[in-house]
Parts: structure tokens; sequence; C-alpha cells
């Protein structure tokens, strides 16, 4: 880092900017968290897991008879009687053991990565989509790179523990209990004493709990808050180069940047300091081993001792007591990281749609598109009240028009009858049928809406056009092209349709982009159409072709066009006038015209505008 030292740099530039991220929450370890993500594991119980713990058993029974064969039968027995022939055979045995030993790693290893892989597969792919069925309000209130970190990073954080730490955490613990079981057997006074430490290791690990796992925790806040503003950078890159800013967007990345990298330090570090520590013991261990084993050789057996094997066999266990005890606190880093990326993972699938669909709900089979806005009252937030009893009817195949100044509701009366949110108060009914009481995709089958920012996927203009309807003909795709106007400007691309287009369409110009909406929408044939500021970004030449298009798209349909240009609603059944969520008054073009009220205002002041151009 290049300014490690201003590390305060980061939290200055956080100050200036709004972001929704995480906050680091105090809580004890949650058992039952882990075992609901062991839930995942379920579907493999019955395949991978149990070979992958019998290969495993037969590994660790392994490690634990060799020492026992080298200490009580190659010292005791076959050295001391000068028998060459047993220690021949014995020699041989180990050899096939550990042999035997080499084939269960190698199937455990590959059992164990191929059940992690599948795990994290079926974490990711329902986390995915859960969030694709939650409500706008959830997206309202989070960042897109906020969203990308739970998928991708969190989910990740959770690959070691499902591809070693699962069964790795079984085998220590076998090899632990194993180890003591056998050292006790033994020898029950040279055990006691070589494992005496382990009390005042287990305290002192304890008080480093709650510091490592606060320590990963704001690692994740802070990799959150990285990528949500590398995901504002990169797509507002062309803003910031326009205004010359990228100085200063530099220095932003900078502090967020160098906030990430102490938080990754400082959970290294603490996370560091348990390896040592059983280094440490293990000394400790061995020091009390060679004094007081020694002793005990030297008292001989016959006098409550030990013979130079059992010395032998419990160095040998003593160095493998260790290395689970190591590797058990790194899986307890693990567990912790684990822990602190299943809290966010759980957070998100354990949110609900704030659009619920009830049990049994209505199914739209030949929507007719009458639309009534019952005394229908909203808010984003209890500050904020977007519409105030608003009641309005729209008839089957009735274009109506909303229109008002900036934030007077008519982008939320399109976002009602999509159900996007839920009215706070009264109802909004499609053919009589309350849509708290329908079903989400009956209904927005039905239903298609152009915005003015279109949004054009990565892929083929085929694949683009054809995402209202995947099981359209590519005859069908060409021919709602031709309605819209848009095959003219397919036709000269070098690939026509299959003309492969980066992520948003930037290949393309705002009206090209436009008018694949204008298709896409037209292939969905839906019954109620929301055209939001749909001619907004099209020049005059070509609106003139899409108001042409637009007669072949509305016929037969209902119609709620959003619209600023008011040159472009003047053939609509119905002009609804909004101010700050309330309906000031309505009725034709004409109608309003006459009635020299704020429709008229609105239209003198455009065309006074274009005037003064």
């Amino acid at each position: 880092m290049a300014n490690h030292k201003e590390n305060k740099e980061g939290s200055r530039h956080l100050k200036r900017f709004s972001y929704t991220v995480d906050q680091a929450v105090e809580k004890p370890f949650n058992w039952k968290q882990m075992l609901r993500l062991l839930i995942y594991v379920k579907p493999y119980s019955k395949t991978y897991l149990p070979g992958a713990i019998i290969a495993m058993l037969i590994s660790t029974a392994i490690r634990l008879a060799v020492p026992l064969l080298i200490g009580k039968v190659a010292i005791d027995v076959a050295i001391a009687n000068e028998d060459p022939t047993m220690l021949t055979y014995l020699v041989l045995v180990i050899g096939v053991l550990y042999l035997i030993s080499y084939v269960g790693n190698v199937f455990r290893i590959k059992w164990v990565n191929i059940l992690g892989q599948n795990v994290i597969f079926d974490i990711r792919q329902h986390l995915f989509g859960h969030v694709q069925r939650l409500s706008h309000r959830f997206f309202d209130q989070r960042s897109a790179g906020s969203i990308l970190v739970r998928i991708m990073n969190d989910i990740n954080s959770l690959q070691e523990l499902f591809t070693n730490g699962i069964i790795n955490l079984l085998m220590d613990v076998v090899t632990l209990l194993g180890i003591v079981v056998i050292l006790f057997a033994l020898s029950p006074k040279l055990a006691l004493a070589v494992i005496i430490i382990l009390p005042i290791m287990f305290y002192i690990s304890t008080q480093l709990r709650r510091k490592i796992r606060r320590s990963w925790q704001d690692v994740r806040i802070q990799q959150s808050r990285l990528n949500s503003h590398l995901n504002e950078s990169i797509q507002g890159v062309r803003i910031t180069q326009s205004f010359s800013q990228e100085k200063e967007n530099n220095e932003f990345f900078d502090g967020i940047n160098t906030d990430n990298y102490y938080s990754w330090r400082t959970a290294t570090r603490k996370s560091a300091m348990f390896r040592p520590f059983v280094e440490m013991s293990n000394a400790i261990g061995t020091i009390i081993l060679i004094s007081y084993g020694a002793y005990l050789i030297l008292l001989g057996e016959e006098n409550g001792g030990i013979a130079i094997g059992t010395f032998v066999t419990f160095a040998f266990f003593l160095g493998m007591f260790w290395e689970p005890i190591s590797r058990l606190g790194q899986m307890y880093n693990q567990l912790l990281m684990a822990m602190s990326a299943s809290e966010r993972i759980f957070e998100f699938l354990d949110e609900q749609p704030n659009v619920e669909e009830i049990e049994g709900a209505f199914e739209y089979t030949d929507m007719k598109g009458e639309i009534d806005f019952d005394q229908v009252q909203f808010s984003y937030n209890a500050d904020r009240i977007a519409l105030h009893e608003i009641s309005l009817k729209i008839k089957q195949g009735q274009t109506i028009a909303l229109v008002g100044h900036t934030g007077s509701g008519k982008s939320t009366i399109a976002n009602l009858i999509s159900r996007f949110y839920d009215p706070t108060h009264g109802a909004v009914k499609v053919d009589g049928h309350n849509l708290q009481d329908v079903s989400l995709n009956s209904l927005r089958q039905n239903i298609s809406v152009v915005l003015q920012d279109t949004f054009i996927f990565s892929g083929t203009i085929m694949e683009n056009i054809r995402f209202g309807r995947p099981d359209a003909t590519d005859e069908e795709v060409m021919g709602s092209a031709k309605v819209v106007g848009a095959d003219e400007f397919i036709q000269r691309l070098a690939e026509g349709y299959e003309t492969e287009v980066e992520e948003r369409g930037n290949i393309l110009s705002a009206g090209e982009r436009q008018l694949l909406s204008f298709a896409r929408a037209l292939l969905a044939n839906p019954r109620i159409i929301i055209l939001d500021e749909a001619t907004a970004s099209i020049d005059t030449e070509t609106e003139v072709k899409i108001q042409k298009a637009l007669r072949t798209l509305l016929h037969g349909r209902t119609a709620i066009i959003i619209a600023h240009r008011l040159s472009t609603i003047r053939d609509a059944d119905n002009i609804f006038v909004l101010e700050n969520g309330k309906v000031l008054e309505n009725g034709s073009h004409k109608e309003l015209m006459n009635q020299h009220g704020e429709y008229f205002h609105l239209v003198k002041s455009q065309f006074q505008m274009i005037d003064a151009i």
C-alpha cells in the first residue's frame, strides 16, 4: 500500500458517500447456525461422505498402530530378544500398512473435494435463486457490490471448510482420542504429566475466540465496502472521466483499500497467535517427557516404571499429539471465518420478500387487462408518502398516460401494477382480483415494462429480444424487431441478429437499445404494457417510427404511458395529471387543454421551451 500510514483517509472518504453496508454484530458462536450449514452436506451423506469417513478411519487407525508396533513389538520384543526374523516381518507389515494408508488418503482427498465442490455449488445456487425472488425493497437498500460479495466471496470462504475442514476435524478428533486412550493405557502417570499443559492451553485459546471472530467479521465488512465501490466505479467510469475525477476517485479507493488491508492484517495476526502457542506447549510437553520419562525408565518396570519401548512409543505419540491440536486451532480459525460468512449468507436467505405470494394464489389464464386502484396509499418509508389515496380505473385495452413533475408518483403507480411493491393501504386490482391474492408469475407474464434506462444483457441481439419469451422461434424474434423498426439497424451490423453485445449493450446507441426493448416487450405478447419514459432517449426521427410501432404494440392491450415529452401522449384515451402523489385532473388531451388547468400549463411551458431553443 502506498499510503498505509494514512489509514484515516479511508474513513474520511467513506463519510463523503452514502453506503448501505453491513455492520459488525457481537454474537456468541452459533453452533445451531453451523449445523444449519451442514444440512447442505445431507444430500451426499450416502455417497461421498461415508467413503471419505471410512478412508479416514483406516488411515487414522494405521497411524495409531505403527508407533505401537515400533515401540512395544520392535523394541521391547524383537530387539530385546535379538530376533531378526520378527523384525523383518515387522518392517514388511509396517510397509504394507503405509501403502494401505496412502491409498486411503488418495480416496479421502478425492471424495472430500468432490463433496466440497458440490456443497459450494448448492449453497451458491440456493442463495442466487433466493435473491432473485426478493422484493425491490431489498435491492433499494443494498448496493450491487455488497450482494455480489455474499454470493461470491462469502461462499468461497466456506470452500476450505467443506473440502477439507469437516473430514480433517473428524480425523483430528479421532486421532486425539485414540492417542489419549493409548497413552493412559501405556502409563497413566507419564500420560497425566505430559498432557497437564492442556487446561492452560484451552483457557488461553478461549480468550482469543471473540477477538479472532470479530476480526474476521470486520474483514467481510471491509470486503463488502471495497466491492461496492469497485462495482460503482467501473459502471460510472465514464462520469468519472467526464469530470476529470480520476485522482479523487483513486484517493477514495485508496482509503477503502487501506481499511481492507488493515482488517486482513489484524485478523491474520490474531489468528497466527494460536500456532506458536501450540508449538510452545509441544516444547513443554517434550521437556516433561524426557525428564519424567527418563526417571521412570531408571526406576524400572518392576518398581512402577516403564520400558524403553514404552518411552519411544510415548515420544512418537507426543509428536503426533500436538499436530492435530495445531490443526484444530487452524480449524477453529476456519470455523470463525465460516461462521462470519455463514451469518451473512443466512441473513440473505432469511430475508423474506416484502411482496409475498399466498398459498393457493389465483392464476391468470386469460387476463383482460382491466386495472383498478381503490384508495391506494403507498410509502417507501415512514417519512415519505409517495401516493395519497389514489383511485383510478383503467379499462381493458385502454391507453392512459401519467404526467406530472418528478416525484409526483408516476413510476410508483407502474411499480404497484407489476406488484414490485404492495400498497400501504387500499388495493390494486387487475380484472377484479386484488394483486395480493394472485400468483406473481401469472401476473408478470402478462405485463411488459419498457424503461428509459434499458438493460441489455451480454449475449447476442437474438438472445436479448428472446429474453421476453425464451421459447420464441427465430422468425418470431425477427418479426417483433421488424414491427418496432429495430430490424433495419440490426441488419446493418456485421453479424446481424447474432451480433454479440457486451453488458448493458455498450456497442449500441441509446435509441437502438430502446428499440430492442420494444421488440422484447412485443415478443412477450403481454396484456398490459407499461412504458416508463420509454421514448425519452430516442431522437425525433426515430420517435416517428416508434409511434407507428406503438400503434401495433398497444393495439388490444391495456397501456400505461409515463412521459415528460407530452407530444407522445396526445392520443391517449385518458391522461392523469399527478402532483405530490395525488390526481389533480384527468381526461383526454383535448378536454384537459380546454380546462386550462395544470396539464394546460405543462404543455404550454414545454412549447415555450422549444420556441426558446
